[in-house]
């Protein structure tokens, strides 16, 4: 066998190694981000067409997370992620929540007595955020949860404290109270315009400010922001999904009993007994606008599965409970299958999970339900990859979770 020979046969195993080890496709498991540096890497792409109600398509189960919003074509490639999780969180402000804010350019931040202090000025109105901070003992720095309501959420403190995380509480209502008066709340002096806006399109700006504020302090208060996790329960479990979705800086979303308008999805609810349908949810939560679509769900071009989706690829645990009804956690349970398949498809499916087990009180974490979410808290706040964070704990062995989704790669939106 002559030089020539022999040089072309060990380029062609150099070759194949260098396609075993870094695929075609472009991103391996290991080389996709578990949390970005910025709010939104996406936000130059452009804004998909909105059609009015009467002419958006019916699309009877659950829309495809890989489509394109123009219908030409899908894409399940990471590469295309983002350019696609930027037209599902379009029509989601534009049909559902309102436009969120982008980050205003006069922002200030204080760190004293253990209190986060964050000033956002706009149009010459300012806006403050306080925020008394759980500080752990020692130099940091620190990764933290900011918990809605108070620094763990829902969530046992000790999940946080004995892990020395930081426990930072998001106070809502200095943005817009629980039950919003339209037009009369602390954000709407920054925003007049936006009085149409539902409150998680405002608190979700709110903890996107809250993130600046640790960012601008990052000198004096310790914070890894590398790691930060939001969590919340019931009404507070849909704002840390709203939130986790529309700020790729957290890195992890823990969202306790979301129920309807959090992980459940519309369409599945609808099919369901006495839930929080779209029909019946409250309408200070989300845009009037939305209730347009009480009657006819099935002409929404995005439903909750994609809300969750626009996480990926960073790390959710989605709990339920179904002791509760109204909280719809079948369509919950049939909405996380769906939008695992998004994870899946990135070959990082270790970073969505869920777990939905009664036997316990409404926003009350069992000792039985702790060890999945010290899991998600270990792997993606501590940096303990070698945690397994597979879980898909559920009671509906029967529901028949495919039939929402067979149509996904078809041009025929209609069960199977």
């Amino acid at each position: 066998m002559n030089f020539m020979k022999i040089n072309k046969i060990h380029n062609l195993r150099v070759i194949l190694i260098l396609l075993i080890v870094f695929p075609i496709a472009g991103f391996s498991a290991g080389k996709i981000p578990l949390v970005f540096k910025v709010e939104n890497r996406g936000e130059k792409f452009a804004k998909p067409a909105m059609p009015d109600l009467s002419q958006l398509p019916v699309i009877e189960p659950l829309t495809d997370p890989f489509s394109w919003s123009n219908g030409k074509g899908r894409s399940t490639k990471f590469r295309d992620w983002s350019k696609r999780r930027n037209e599902i969180g379009a029509e989601i402000q534009h049909y559902e929540i309102g436009i969120k804010p982008a980050r205003p350019k006069n922002i200030t931040a204080e760190y004293e007595n253990d209190t986060l202090m964050v000033k956002i000025t706009v149009n010459g109105e300012t806006l403050t955020l306080t925020s008394n901070i759980i500080l752990p003992e020692g130099k940091g720095p620190f990764p933290a949860v900011i918990g809605i309501g108070r620094g763990s959420g829902s969530l046992p403190p000790d999940l946080f404290s004995t892990r020395n995380i930081v426990q930072i509480p998001f106070n809502f209502a200095q943005v817009m109270a629980w039950q919003q008066k339209r037009g009369s709340e602390p954000i709407n002096k920054l925003y007049p315009e936006l009085v149409h806006m539902g409150a998680y399109s405002a608190w979700s700006w709110g903890v996107s400010r809250l993130i600046d504020g640790l960012e601008l302090v990052a000198e004096k208060l310790p914070v890894d922001l590398n790691y930060i996790g939001i969590t919340g329960c019931s009404f507070a479990g849909k704002m840390a999904l709203y939130a986790g979705a529309f700020d790729e800086r957290i890195a992890l979303t823990i969202a306790q009993e979301s129920g309807g308008g959090g992980a459940a999805a519309w369409r599945v609810s609808e099919t369901l007994g006495n839930v929080e349908t779209l029909g019946k949810t409250s309408h200070v939560w989300f845009m009037e606008d939305l209730f347009r679509f009480s009657k006819d769900v099935s002409k929404l071009p995005f439903d909750h599965h994609e809300l969750m989706a626009m996480v990926a690829p960073r790390a959710l645990l989605c709990l339920g409970n179904p002791d509760y009804e109204w909280l719809a956690d079948e369509s919950g349970y049939v909405s996380c299958k769906a939008a695992g398949r998004v994870w899946e498809a990135f070959g990082i499916a270790d970073r969505f999970g869920f777990s939905i087990a009664g036997g316990h009180g409404h926003c009350q974490l069992p000792d039985f339900q702790r060890a999945e979410v010290e899991a998600f808290i270990d792997k993606f706040l501590l940096g303990k990859m070698n945690v397994d964070t597979k879980v898909e704990k559920h009671p509906y062995p029967n529901a028949d979770f495919a039939r929402w989704t067979n149509w996904w790669g078809t041009k025929n939106p209609v069960f199977q």
